[in-house]
């Protein structure tokens, strides 16, 4: 009977040393596979710093003095450029937020409706344009009038957080030699303020019409075994050296 009980506990015990052995394992395949979690964020700048879409605003100060009511021929383009931005970009109609109460009153009252005008002739939509009167909180602040429509913007940040010492430490960060959390944020940030249309940074644009004539002469070309490149007679107008030749 004690032969039997021997046996029955070196094989427990052979046993136990393979379960401890799996575990162990298993522990150190862990470890290998997610070594973000012992710093707590990615090791990617993109994830950590992601360019997020939201609901944003265009807005645009129109300076009028109390004693002109008429736009100059400055603030007529930049009215004209912004009803040509507004058809392209904008998700909702625009907003004329006109002073009131103000010394310049009666003369935002009058370029108001100069502006509106530049808006009809641009084919900015009657209905799609609101007038707002507004009195300024800060009285010392010049009153401006202003223009703006809802927009889709691309923003990522804030940039300039330091949860964690660069120097010398015992977390896990500076051991592995792993990227330090602000790494990347400015990079991001400037991409999202630069970017034309922050529908790009999601999905690519749809193909555009080719342009027919230039195609036509290229294939023209083509068929009469030319070369269908561009020829520029004084492409070498402005050279300074020719010591690349």
């Amino acid at each position: 009977m004690s032969q039997i009980f021997t046996i029955g506990r070196v094989r427990d015990g052979r046993l136990m040393l393979k379960v401890a052995g799996i575990v162990l394992i298993g522990s150190v395949l862990g470890g290998c596979m997610l070594p973000n979690d012992t710093v707590g964020y990615p090791n990617d700048y993109r994830k950590r710093h992601q360019i997020a879409l939201r609901d944003g605003s265009r807005t645009v100060e129109v300076f009028i003095g109390q004693s002109r009511g008429s736009l100059t021929p400055t603030q007529r383009a930049e009215v004209l450029s912004f009803a040509k931005v507004w058809k392209s970009e904008a998700t909702g109609g625009i907003v004329i937020d006109v002073p009131s109460g103000t010394q310049n009153q009666y003369a935002a009252s009058q370029a108001m409706r100069e502006i509106k005008s530049i808006f009809a002739a641009s084919g900015v939509p009657m209905q799609s344009v609101a007038v707002h009167p507004y009195t300024p909180d800060n009285p010392e602040k010049f009153p401006t009038l202003k223009l703006r429509y809802s927009t889709i913007v691309a923003e990522a940040g804030p940039c300039g957080l330091w949860p964690a010492d660069l120097g010398p430490t015992l977390t896990a960060a500076y051991n592995d030699n792993l990227n330090y959390w602000n790494l990347g944020c400015s990079n991001q940030r400037n991409l999202a303020a630069m970017v034309a249309n922050p529908a790009d940074l999601v999905q690519p644009r749809a193909e555009a019409p080719t342009w027919t004539s230039r195609r036509t002469m290229v294939l023209e070309k083509y068929r009469q075994g030319q070369s269908p490149e561009t020829n520029y007679p004084n492409q070498n107008a402005g050279k300074v050296s020719d010591v690349a030749k």
